[in-house]
């Protein structure tokens, strides 16, 4: 490794700005031109193909697609003995997901162990010396598809690192370890792409913003294959880019990692730190000043060209579900860059005409200066991860809380994929060995786990199970809570020191399979059964309906023999008579067999029809259940986010095929072929609403949320009340406060406590009344009029975690969160929030389920 001092010298060098600098001042007149890009008086190395010489383009000519992204990194490693790359996953759309590492031939040579080694940062109790340890750097494009100047810039980045000659990138590259990811995104990537592509005008481009080519349609690209914003699910990893990303970032865990984005075209250039009122408390201060410090070498690049820039407003570093913002609750730091959008090829705004290079060419200076930055803090960046893991260390000792025990004996699903979760963030999980009592809940050994603290993650555990309710600042760019047990539902307790011991530790758990069920009693039946409690039960039923096998739920709870004794089944338990069906008893062996490997049920064989208690298994109080046929109303003026999410869950997580339609789509439409609509948040003023209360009154089942709401109310299609602001004597406040008034009042992500009436079959499944709502929204909604209408309400009490203002905490107490409303033989299920928030918020995905499967057997006498 280089010297320290020769670090700093090579750093300086690195960019070769000032003097050299060749690159233009003004937006307006950037080209897609290698010479517009790479700064001057550097050598670059023939035998290194260039961009246009694989793609046949300049980067900025044209904006890179993924297939054309991965060709052109491919055919640079092949070439350089500097890079490597690997194949690490696949978009949903099948896109390769890949990662280059780029350093030093002679750090290729020994790269495992030098990998090795820095990993010791976090795991090693004894001091590692550093003074000739590479730092390493993780930089990601574009993880937002229609932000495109990342992954365009990530182009010119690998060839500079790859290409470029001379003793200065010789000693920075043997001295850093770069990790390159040009496409978080690649669907994403490819939907903005083919769309500005396919209507840029070729000779003269058009800077009119109200051009087709800057106008995208809905979706956008911004966001995956089911839109989601992947930034945000850098905690929850529900999709397969995030389970790749977080796998390459625990490889190395690295020292320093970028996020580079774009932001509103009259805008500048941004980088962190961000508000610093706004960081989360958990991370260390230190943190902050080594963010500050690489943001020097930012301003410098910067300002030698007269590039405006800015920092310390718009974004903030609270939410660690965020790229920029993960790395610093995990030792490293993380650096958001928001470049002003082009949108396509060149565009007008507040500050000129801003063309596509000049975007890319500022993401290509950030990405450089951000590897000078890190080269002048080289022992700085790798001590404080050594520090930062030592202090977690101290920090667990000291806490009075030395354990996590979460799990649900009848939802062992919910359970193991929040666990799932935590190992894929490298923390240790075990299985609970013996039961345990917490005050008056209980752990069953094998069906819950328990998290010890004294771990090297001590402090990202800490931020997915706190219930932070005080705040320094009351302001948030993303949501204020995220508490992972609310989120899935299972009951969860903190030991002290005197509630716990090794002993509890049972085998730590890796990644594997779903807990299996269990089909209980002999080969004949007469009905099958199994309860509703598990999360997997309803693709299990869909599987058995789909089939066309008959099925129905139990309305009221019984007591029925099984070949293990008498067994009480409450309400929501599905019962699948052995005859008479139009399927073979065999085939509907199989199911059930399938139904207890594959999603985790209990599966009870009952050979009476005759209940030890309750209602017999042939009663008119078991409803008929039919085969959900859904339709979810999507595109433009739908919130893409919320129908997207929807759909995920019915497509990934319970196997269910779902109807996409346009509002235009759902005029045309014959609805008879559905049985379920869902509209979410949206502008449904062209739907025919007089269209859609004939088709719940011929009993379909409509689910509203959100925004919906006052639609369907308007439309006296669902009988709820919105509550409204109330106008008061307003006291005079000074202009400057205007900002801060209002977004005081804004709920952008909490948790609340709710009450559901577990009788209701809304509230199937559920075996606590007691369920958590995740809220990003201001509008409430009365109880219902009719006392048996509203299944969900939120309590007295409702803040669980998060903030809120005080208030809309009065207001929000005592009011619904689902209202169920009769229109003819069908039902109106109106929600006031998201269930399915973000794919991770199962306990509330249940609920959407409950409507989804049995929205048509709630009681029209029950209904408002």
């Amino acid at each position: 490794m280089t010297s320290r001092r020769l670090i700093h010298q090579l750093a300086a060098l690195v960019l070769l700005v000032a003097s050299t600098s060749v690159w233009a001042q003004n937006p307006g007149d950037a080209r897609a031109e290698m010479s517009y890009y790479l700064p001057q008086g550097v050598q670059y190395d023939s035998a290194i193909p260039t961009p246009e010489q694989v793609l046949g383009m300049v980067p900025g000519e044209w904006h890179v697609r993924h297939d054309q992204l991965v060709r052109y990194m491919d055919a640079v490693a092949a070439a350089s003995d500097r890079v490597s790359i690997e194949r690490t996953g696949r978009s949903y759309e099948n896109r390769e997901l890949v990662m280059l590492t780029i350093t030093s031939p002679q750090n290729h040579d020994n790269l495992e162990s030098i990998r090795q080694r820095h990993l010791q940062l976090a795991s090693s109790t004894d001091v590692v010396d550093v003074s000739d340890m590479p730092v390493v750097l993780y930089q990601g494009y574009s993880v937002h598809g229609n932000e495109p100047s990342g992954n365009n810039a990530a182009l010119l980045y690998v060839y500079h690192l790859a290409a470029a000659q001379g003793a200065e990138i010789e000693a920075a590259l043997d001295n850093a370890i770069i990790l390159v990811d040009p496409a978080f995104n690649p669907d994403g990537t490819d939907r903005f792409a083919n769309w500005v592509n396919s209507r840029r005008a070729i000779n003269v481009p058009s800077t009119d913003p109200h051009n087709l080519e800057h106008n995208e349609p809905w979706p956008g690209g911004r966001t995956n294959h089911f839109w989601f914003d992947l930034n945000r699910d850098w905690l929850p990893l529900q999709h397969p880019e995030s389970i790749a990303r977080i796998q390459n970032y625990y490889r190395w865990r690295p020292n320093v990692l970028t996020d580079h984005h774009e932001m509103g075209s009259d805008a500048t250039f941004f980088f962190q730190p961000g508000i610093p009122s706004r960081t989360h408390p958990i991370t260390p201060v230190r943190n902050q000043e080594l963010t500050d410090a690489i943001g020097q070498y930012h301003a410098r690049v910067l300002e030698a060209d007269q590039r405006l820039f800015y920092t310390r407003e718009s974004f903030d570093d609270f939410y660690y579900g965020k790229g920029s913002t993960y790395p610093d609750v995990t030792g490293s730091v993380g650096i958001l860059f928001e470049q002003a959008s082009s949108r396509g090829h060149a565009r007008e705004t507040e500050n000129g005409i801003l063309r596509f290079p000049f975007t890319i060419q500022n993401q290509f200076l950030s990405s450089l200066s951000t590897l000078q930055g890190a080269l002048a803090l080289r022992e700085e960046l790798l001590t404080y991860k050594q520090s930062f893991y030592q202090e977690s260390r101290e920090l667990a000792g000291q806490s009075p809380v030395k354990a996590y025990v979460f799990g649900d004996s009848a939802d062992r699903a919910s359970a193991y994929r929040m666990a799932e979760i935590l190992r894929r963030h490298q923390i240790a999980v075990h299985e609970l060995a013996s039961d345990l009592q917490v005050g008056e809940q209980r752990f069953e050994a094998g069906r819950a786990y328990i998290v010890p603290l004294e771990q090297d993650q001590y402090r990202l555990i800490e931020s997915v199970f706190e219930q932070r309710t005080e705040f320094p600042d009351t302001l948030f760019y993303d949501i204020s809570a995220w508490t992972f047990p609310f989120a899935f539902n299972t009951p969860f307790a903190a030991l002290e020191r005197r509630q716990f011991n090794a002993g509890l530790l049972g085998v730590q758990i890796d990644i594997d399979d779903l807990p299996a069920g269990q089909l209980v009693g002999p080969q004949d039946a007469y009905v099958y059964a199994f309860e509703w409690d598990e999360f997997y039960a309803p693709r299990a039923l869909y599987r058995l309906l789909d089939a066309g096998v008959r099925a129905r739920v139990a309305t009221e709870p019984f007591t029925a023999m099984t070949s293990d004794g008498a067994r009480e089944f409450d309400y929501g338990t599905v019962l699948v008579a052995a005859g008479p069906q139009d399927v073979s008893q065999e085939t509907i062996r199989e199911l059930m067999q399938q139904a207890s490997q594959d999603d985790g049920l209990s599966v009870y064989v009952l050979n009476s029809g005759l209940s030890q208690q309750g209602i017999d298994l042939g009663s008119r109080s078991h409803a008929n259940l039919r085969k959900p046929e859904i339709a979810i109303v999507v595109g433009e003026g739908v919130r893409a986010s919320e129908v997207g999410e929807a759909w995920h869950a019915l497509d990934q997580k319970f196997a269910m095929p779902v109807s996409l339609l346009t509002i235009p789509r759902l005029r045309q439409a014959d609805l008879h072929r559905y049985n379920v609509l869902v509209m979410a948040s949206g502008n449904y003023s062209g739907v025919d609403a007089a269209a859609i209360k004939s088709w719940v009154q011929d009993g379909g089942t409509l689910i509203v949320y959100k925004t919906a709401l006052a639609w369907a109310a308007r439309e006296e299609l669902a009988s709820i009340k919105l509550i409204e602001d109330e106008e008061g004597d307003q006291a005079l406040r000074s202009y400057a406060e205007q900002v801060r008034d209002s977004g005081e009042q804004l709920i952008s992500g909490s948790i609340f406590n709710a009450r559901l009436d577990l009788t209701h079959p809304l509230g199937y499944g559920y075996n606590s009344a007691l369920i958590r709502v995740f809220r990003d929204n201001a509008q409430f909604m009365a109880v219902a009029d009719n006392p048996y209408a509203t299944p969900l309400i939120y309590s007295d009490d409702p803040l669980a975690a998060g903030y809120i203002s005080a208030e809309n905490l009065e207001k929000i107490a005592g009011t619904a969160a689902i209202v169920v409303s009769r229109q003819g033989s069908g039902r109106v299920i109106a929600m006031t929030d998201n269930p399915n928030f973000r794919a991770f918020w199962y306990g509330t995905t249940r609920l959407f389920m409950n409507a989804v499967f049995f929205g048509h057997t709630i009681s029209a006498a029950t209904a408002q």
